[in-house]
């Protein structure tokens, strides 16, 4: 790690195909963020944030869906639909939680929906071999783990993400795939949200 590096905290949920082309990148950040996974439930903190994922609008389905096929083609990563999307993601989100997955578990459970193209909940043993699990393990069903996931997704809203992949930074929220570049702007520029053109539009007055 350089002696400049920062902390980061990278807020996920497995749902999100964007955070699996983030997490493939995210050997960019390597020299300059330490960033710390957490899980959330994406539909929960877009509950908490009045906002819906394109996965719930028609017209934006087949668009962000084809554009995901793209990307992954651009970026040469394996790449397929599980068989429903938008899905559940509380049991895997859980298990994370319980599991206080770092990134190869991570990004097994990623891999696991996006590049085998599969629903934990239709094959769940075999999603807990595949993260390195025994098959038998359980769905957590805990009070804390299911507390800490909740408390999870509530600090996210607080540090002002409203959906994923949103990597915090000192108070600074980027989010989505394409902010990784932002952020490394950001590093080495670090006054930039102090400047007179960010100031004014992050201030600027909704006209509706």
């Amino acid at each position: 790690m350089s002696s400049k590096t920062v902390r980061g905290t990278f807020y996920y949920d497995i749902i999100s195909p964007f955070s699996y082309f983030y997490i493939k990148q995210r050997h960019r950040l390597d020299q300059r963020v330490k960033i710390e996974p957490v899980p959330i439930l994406l539909g929960g903190l877009f509950r908490a944030t009045e906002n819906r994922g394109p996965g719930e609008v028609a017209a934006k389905r087949p668009h962000t869906y084809q554009y995901c096929v793209w990307l992954a083609e651009k970026l040469g990563l394996p790449f397929r639909f599980p068989k429903h999307h938008p899905f559940l993601t509380v049991a895997a989100q859980r298990l994370l939680v319980k599991e206080e997955a770092q990134w190869e578990m991570i990004e097994r459970a990623f891999e696991f929906v996006w590049a085998e193209g599969k629903d934990p909940n239709l094959s769940w043993p075999e999603f807990c071999q595949y993260l390195g699990l025994a098959e038998n393990t359980a769905k957590p069903d805990s009070p804390e783990i299911k507390a800490k996931l909740i408390s999870n997704t509530e600090s996210a809203k607080s540090d002002g993400a409203f959906g994923v992949p949103t990597l915090i930074i000192n108070g600074h929220a980027f989010w989505g795939v394409d902010t990784i570049d932002w952020t490394l702007d950001y590093l080495n520029r670090p006054g930039m949200f102090n400047e007179e053109t960010y100031r004014h539009a992050g201030q600027v007055p909704s006209g509706l």
